[in-house]
């Protein structure tokens, strides 16, 4: 019984420990189960986690991006933005070059493209509306074998006193005009105006009108309030008005490229009608003071050059149709100068200085006073100062320096290629 009751109590202690076992397998299980969830559970959320954060970093890459494609685009648009105003700029620029070179433009016109000075417009506009009454007062002048006269107001006047009367009052009454002086009247004249002072040649060949030759009416325009102690190259503008054929309003403005001609139309317009800018080399020639030439040898040598290279001789006796004629065939040259006998005629202030500026911005040049100087560099001193004066292309003027004084600095690099 005793081994019976033994065996008996081995069974349940087996029994015992079997589900001791059983229940600690099962805990085990149970715990590792849980183990595994809440590691299925850590690991999903890591994955959650590293995928939102992936969500996050791709998110703020497509934002950077956007934000350097707007920064970009944004500074490309304001790349394009000045480009597009620098062209337009440009184009501008250009249009309004060309516009300045725009032939049939009336003198007005040309004038509102081509200054800013609004006291420099009404005085070139005033000169303007003289030039044509000189015109029509020379046309319609009575002349006889002594004199040209016509009318001003009650009185019969010879056409050059008459052009002069006229010029005064023009410049009077534009109001821009501080002193004004004429080869007729050297001492200025205070006219009232501000801005300008004027000088001029009222009708320069008026001994000629009578053979019909074409004459004209030369002026410079000199910014403020003085005469002297000034050069040609401080002009403002100069211009001639020449009475032929044609009625010719020829100037040149100190800003402004070019030499420019306006012709008078039957209603009493000045429409633009050419510009020049360039002088060539050409076989023509205009010799004044050919006394001279009888006790200056080296200017007889000049005009005998000439003439044995058969240039072509234009000369009228009017200094203005003889240096025009350059200007309009630009090519050609123009002398007047002095010998022990023969004395110096022209005016520096009232015609030298002037068609020296209008030559030069044709793309001329000029040898003034006997010291290889442009005629824009000697200084005024006198109201009635006279000099001597060559104009035309530069190889021409360089000839003339060279023969008569014998060397021509200014213009050492140029080299002369005439052709007829």
């Amino acid at each position: 019984e005793r081994e019976r009751e033994r065996e008996q109590e081995e069974l349940t202690i087996l029994s015992i420990r079997e589900q001791t076992v059983i229940k600690v397998k099962s805990m085990i299980g149970a715990k590792a189960s849980m183990q595994a969830t809440t590691s299925r559970k850590a690991t999903s959320s890591v994955t959650k986690s590293f995928a939102q954060k992936g969500k996050t970093a791709a998110a703020n890459t497509r934002a950077k991006a956007q934000l350097m494609g707007s920064t970009k685009s944004n500074f490309v648009a304001r790349q394009g933005l000045n480009m597009q105003a620098l062209a337009s700029k440009q184009t501008k620029r250009n249009t309004k070059l060309a516009a300045r070179a725009e032939v049939g433009d009336t003198l007005e016109e040309f004038l509102e493209k081509n200054t800013d000075d609004l006291k420099l417009r009404q005085l070139m506009l005033s000169m303007g509306e003289a030039v044509r009454t000189i015109a029509y007062k020379v046309r319609t002048a009575s002349c006889s074998a002594t004199a040209c006269i016509n009318s001003f107001g009650d009185e019969q006047l010879a056409v050059d006193l008459l052009a002069d009367k006229i010029l005064f009052e023009t410049l009077k009454f534009s109001g821009v005009c501080e002193l004004a002086c004429s080869e007729e009247v050297p001492e200025p004249l205070e006219l009232g105006g501000k801005g300008f002072s004027v000088a001029f040649d009222p009708l320069d060949g008026s001994s000629i009108v009578d053979t019909n030759f074409s004459v004209g009416t030369i002026f410079g325009v000199w910014p403020g309030g003085k005469l002297t102690g000034i050069t040609g190259r401080d002009q403002a503008a100069a211009a001639m008005g020449v009475y032929g054929p044609r009625t010719v309003y020829c100037l040149a403005l100190k800003d402004c490229p070019g030499c420019h001609e306006f012709l008078l139309q039957d209603d009493g317009k000045f429409i633009h009608v050419k510009e020049t800018t360039e002088i060539a080399e050409g076989k023509m020639f205009s010799p004044g003071n050919l006394r001279a030439t009888f006790d200056n040898p080296e200017y007889a040598k000049l005009v005998n050059y000439w003439i044995d290279n058969q240039y072509t001789l234009r000369y009228t006796g009017g200094m203005v149709p003889d240096v025009f004629q350059i200007i309009v065939k630009e090519k050609g040259v123009f002398s007047n100068v002095i010998s022990p006998t023969t004395k110096a005629k022209l005016r520096l202030l009232f015609e030298v200085a002037p068609l020296a500026l209008l030559v030069e911005k044709a793309g001329g040049a000029s040898s003034c006073d006997g010291k290889c100087v442009s005629g824009l560099d000697v200084e005024v001193e006198q109201h009635d100062q006279r000099t001597q004066i060559c104009y035309g292309s530069v190889g021409e003027v360089k000839r003339f320096e060279e023969t008569l004084y014998g060397k021509s600095e200014r213009f050492a690099e140029i080299t002369e290629n005439v052709s007829a």
